[in-house]
């Protein structure tokens, strides 16, 4: 048992190995092969993991440092390839793994059409991204950190423009690659910052360094990292790709943009609290920037229709809650909420994938309506999941959301009441969604397959498109994907018991416990506890009590408004702006796109007129010389004497009167 953190190394490389035999052999093996191969060494992964786990969580264990080969030796510099086994990457290890074993085998069902090429092929990118994934979270560094960073981006393009037959969903693709790149670039710069002034990217030789360091440089290298965080976890202003990466399949939904790569930066920030905690004008920032993405995104998602871009803007929302914790020194809140949220959002993303595969492909919502009659697994664990996100106790996302408002509150009442408000607008919009979808009357047309928002050619071209031919009236799906429902709306119901808050039972709270280590500044830093302001534990309760009688009574009424009567018709007015997204990417356009092409245009006259000008007319300026010189060359003898005569005179002129 001591020996199995050595054993670390075997939790990335098992997922590395499906992608390379599903990715290699993917015309050679069958559907069923490529499933085993991919769910397989998924699954592998999380049993070690949960090895890992069992080891890190015995009492003195504050994390030990794997390294498996020098990487980069640049004169004073030196970068191994190394994994750091400690509280964080154990329980992040675990979400990756266990949540991505059970979307594996729901894809092993849900993307049962698809040719066995592309079947493998999509298996292939789905180890390639896990592997990405486990990387991040497991690297000793700054720069193996940025591998798995840059991994899970290029993942996240390859899985959204899955269908790359589709232009829309290449776009969309190329759009979430392009503003990774952007938030990624402030990341890179932060590295070689840190480089020039600690000489080094290891955690741990960086963060037992910060003392010395001037507030100035620290205030940049976070304000940096924080840049490339925006990127990766969709807030403002780099959040529009998020929504628009719902063109890939919806399992590549749940695990890129619920569970995983969304979750990335606050991995990071809270891995790099060490530094977070010393500026407090980058803590402002974060907690800034978090309130507006929640606020912003829940807003839109009051009139949005199509069931998975309500689902995507519930995700920056609840990413805007997660940096609200992180920016008020809530470290261990803000992961606990990335832990609820994976379960309970992978559970809704889950549970719309089955609802579009019953649909054949339909994705409206309007369009649908009554759907638990039909399908009573998808429709009870669907529930559990709204109520979870929520906040209704005793459900997950009712602890971990108000372990962020409490801290928030204790910053500033004003961010608690932002931060509440925000919260009454989700179990508003997720309870709309759930009476429009499940409940009234079914408002589909049968042996249809309807076109829903994103709908496209059906097939490699196509959309999630599942069981359409003729198939009637909806029907529950198959256990492939009721299985995984069920785990993750059990997960969605009791995680939250992980993390009772102090004030209802002193030294309850087993998360923080378990992260100590890690997040209470205890590992060579100089920091105080990083757990947000203190509030009595009355007022903590109160403050409880009032989130949940709010989130009930919304979530009450939203349902039986949208169940009695669905909000079936165009939006207008205020609605119509909200329904438009607040038109920030027509905002964009204006401000970005638009110029970009007019300077794009501009280099384009440039090089055609100006720089091909320059070099086509001195081409044609040789040409021409060329054509007149050769000229000369008549072939008479007698012309050829008489130049001769006419230059040896010129040279005697010369000789005899210029030189005197």
């Amino acid at each position: 048992m001591n020996n199995i953190i050595q054993l670390v190394w075997l939790i990335p490389v098992l997922p590395l190995a499906g992608f390379l035999l599903n990715g290699l052999f993917r015309n050679h093996l069958s559907k069923s092969l490529t499933g085993i191969i991919g769910s397989g060494t998924v699954l592998a992964s999380f049993v070690i993991s949960v090895l890992i786990f069992l080891q890190v969580k015995q009492p003195g264990f504050h994390g030990e440092t794997v390294t498996l080969f020098d990487f980069i030796s640049v004169g004073k510099l030196s970068i191994p390839f190394a994994f750091l086994v400690d509280q964080l990457s154990a329980l992040f290890l675990l979400i990756i793994t266990g949540v991505g074993f059970l979307i594996h085998l729901y894809s092993t069902s849900y993307m049962h059409e698809e040719e066995a090429p592309h079947f493998a092929r999509y298996f292939a990118y789905l180890n390639l991204f896990v592997f990405s994934m486990l990387l991040l979270v497991l690297g000793a560094n700054f720069i193996i950190l940025f591998i798995g960073w840059e991994g899970v981006g290029l993942c996240s393009y390859l899985l959204i423009g899955y269908w790359f037959k589709n232009m829309d969903y290449g776009n969309a693709a190329k759009k979430a690659f392009i503003m990774n790149r952007i938030g990624d670039l402030g990341f890179l710069i932060a590295v070689f910052l840190m480089i020039n002034t600690f000489g080094s990217v290891s955690f741990a030789e960086v963060f037992a360094h910060t003392g010395g360091v001037k507030a100035g440089v620290v205030t940049a290298i976070t304000l940096l990292l924080f840049v490339g965080a925006t990127g990766k976890s969709a807030q403002i202003p780099l959040y529009t790709w998020l929504p628009d990466a719902m063109a890939g399949p919806t399992p590549v939904s749940a695990l890129i943009h619920a569970a995983t790569m969304v979750t990335a930066g606050i991995y990071m920030i809270t891995r790099s609290h060490v530094l977070f905690s010393l500026t407090p004008i980058t803590q402002n920032v974060i907690t800034v920037i978090g309130l507006a993405t929640a606020l912003l995104a829940a807003t839109i998602a009051l009139k949005q229709n199509d069931i998975k871009k309500v689902l995507a803007y519930s995700t920056v929302s609840q990413l805007g809650y997660m940096f609200i914790g992180l920016g008020v020194g809530a470290y261990t809140g803000a992961v606990f909420h990335v832990m609820t949220h994976a379960f309970f959002k992978a559970l809704l993303f889950l549970g719309a994938g089955s609802v579009i595969h019953a649909m054949g492909g339909e994705q409206d919502m309007r369009k649908m309506g009554g759907l638990k009659k039909w399908m009573p697994i998808t429709n009870i664990t669907f529930l559990v999941g709204c109520i979870a996100i929520a906040g209704i106790p005793p459900f997950s996302g009712f602890f971990s959301k108000d372990e962020i408002l409490s801290a928030a509150f204790g910053k500033s009442p004003v961010y608690y009441a932002i931060g509440l408000f925000t919260a009454a607008l989700t179990a508003f919009y997720m309870f709309r969604l759930y009476a429009t979808t499940f409940q009234g009357q079914y408002r589909g047309v049968n042996n249809t397959v309807h076109g829903g928002e994103d709908a496209a050619d059906t097939g490699h071209g196509g959309h999630d498109a599942h069981g359409g031919h003729g198939h009637g009236l909806p029907h529950e799906s198959p256990s492939a994907i009721t299985i995984p429902l069920i785990v993750l709306a059990i997960l969605a119901a009791v995680s939250g018991f992980l993390g009772i808050p102090e004030a209802i039972k002193p030294d309850s709270h087993w998360l923080a416990n378990f992260l100590a280590p890690v997040v209470s500044g205890t590992e060579g830093a100089n920091l105080p506890a990083a757990a947000g302001h203190e509030i009595s534990n009355g007022t903590e309760i109160g403050l409880m009590v009032a989130s949940a009688l709010l989130a009930i009574v919304v979530s009450l009424w939203a349902g039986m408004k949208f169940s009695k009567k669905p909000d079936l018709g165009e939006a207008t007015g205020f609605g119509k702006v909200l329904a438009n997204k607040w038109y920030v990417d027509e905002l964009y356009g204006v401000i970005i796109l638009k110029p970009l092409s007019a300077i794009e245009s501009m280099l384009q006259w440039i090089d055609k007129y100006v720089i091909d000008g320059i070099v086509n007319g001195i081409g044609r300026l040789v040409q021409y010389g060329s054509r007149q010189l050769r000229l000369v060359q008549s072939g008479q003898v007698g012309g050829y004497v008489l130049l001769m005569v006419v230059g040896i005179l010129v040279l005697f002129l010369v000789e005899l009167f210029v030189k005197k």
